[in-house]
């Protein structure tokens, strides 16, 4: 029988592990294309066209954050349901690649917001990508 020892008669510090979980079982690489616990749809995180037009004095219907001074370019932080920007397919987490044919991968967020406020028709290059937002949020307070 397994006899347990008191905490204090412990010579060397202790650190109690939580209980071993053990991992999923193997599913072999051909049979994980159907399977439902392997996501294999990488579409979402191609690079894809949103066309917005804005009439004078109409809001986006969404917000950046980031720029040239995280090094992580400008993400989408939120957009506003039922909004043009919304049904147009703009998610939290997508990066913007260019704004009629402006690069945004190495922008100041000030001639971002500048370029997408004064611009009526805009033309957005973007990508979903969630790991790179979220560093982004961690970086800054903006």
């Amino acid at each position: 029988m397994d006899q347990k020892i008191p905490y204090d008669d412990y010579q060397l510090p202790v650190v109690f592990l939580p209980s071993y979980e053990s991992p999923p079982a193997w599913i072999a690489p051909q049979d994980r294309i159907h399977h439902p616990d392997y996501n294999n749809e990488l579409t979402q995180f191609l690079p894809r066209t949103i066309i917005l037009k804005k009439p004078p004095g109409a809001q986006l219907g969404f917000n950046i954050r980031g720029g040239k001074a995280s090094q992580l370019g400008i993400f989408i932080s939120k957009v506003v349901p039922d909004s043009d920007a919304h049904r147009a397919g703009l998610q939290e987490g997508d990066q913007v690649l260019s704004v009629n044919d402006v690069d945004f991968q190495d922008i100041e967020h000030s001639r971002a917001v500048e370029i997408l406020k004064t611009a009526r028709e805009i033309l957005m290059r973007v990508r979903f990508f969630p790991y790179n937002y979220q560093r982004q949020k961690e970086r800054t307070v903006h």
